[in-house]
């Protein structure tokens, strides 16, 4: 795991897989984070939202971004590793048991025919829709009973970031077992509603972020003038951590 940015990074996606596995294998829950330009900006602002980050297994990379950040600062060649890249590959490899929470009904439902033709698995695996409220507001042991009974692997959490994070570190406690990923829009991508990822062309160029703008402008443009007022700070403090 590497530090940048106030966030503990794997890049390696074999070494998120083994990490996973190993979780998988022991006693107790732990919680990844996949952050991307939002949950930067986040943890620069907000302190307790950054302990929330920190008490994480770790995070993975979601911005393409942070990649060339780290090229100017350090000289280094770094991957980005987005939620729906991971969910994918976890879907795909037929390991584990799943469980899935979030969003509604609609996504949930077609969600869970799409990856089912993936693994067949799925099918018999639990789609829980979580209930609309403040994140203060869930009942945390209700629903780690009900969890715990499914026996998971892996636990899926897509409420959004920063609202799926802070779920996650305040559900983890009460969990026997299993990893929980934080995946934000992949439930929606995979669901073939309502979101699409950005072309491949607009990937390799580091504009996924103008194709977000334009599929949701209310919500992302706020979130791109947040990060582009924080972005500044953020890099001049990791410059001097450097010089350190």
């Amino acid at each position: 795991m590497e530090h940048y940015f106030n966030i503990n990074y794997e890049f390696d996606k074999l070494a998120v897989q083994e990490h996973i596995g190993q979780q998988v294998g022991r006693e107790g829950a732990g919680y990844i984070c996949v952050a991307d330009a939002n949950i930067l900006q986040q943890v620069h602002n907000d302190m307790d939202y950054r302990k929330v980050v920190e008490g994480a297994m770790f995070s993975i990379c979601d911005s393409s971004w942070v990649p060339i950040f780290l090229k100017w600062i350090y000289g280094i060649k770094r991957e980005h590793y987005c939620g729906s890249m991971i969910f994918k590959d976890i879907i795909e490899s037929k390991q584990y048991r799943q469980f899935f929470m979030g969003t509604s009904t609609e996504v949930l439902t077609a969600l869970k025919g799409n990856i089912a033709q993936m693994d067949p698995k799925i099918a018999e695996m639990t789609f829980y829709e979580l209930p609309f409220c403040n994140v203060e507001d869930f009942d945390y042991p209700a629903i780690a009973e009900m969890v715990n009974r499914d026996n998971p692997d892996i636990i899926w959490v897509a409420l959004g970031a920063p609202k799926q994070e802070i779920f996650m570190s305040k559900l983890n406690p009460y969990l026997k077992r299993g990893v929980q990923i934080a995946v934000g829009a992949a439930f929606k991508f995979y669901s073939g509603l309502e979101e699409k990822r950005a072309p491949e062309w607009m990937r390799r160029m580091h504009l996924e972020f103008v194709y977000r703008i334009f599929a949701e402008p209310k919500k992302q443009w706020r979130r791109c003038r947040q990060i582009v007022c924080t972005l500044p700070g953020i890099l001049n403090e990791e410059r001097l951590a450097q010089k350190r």
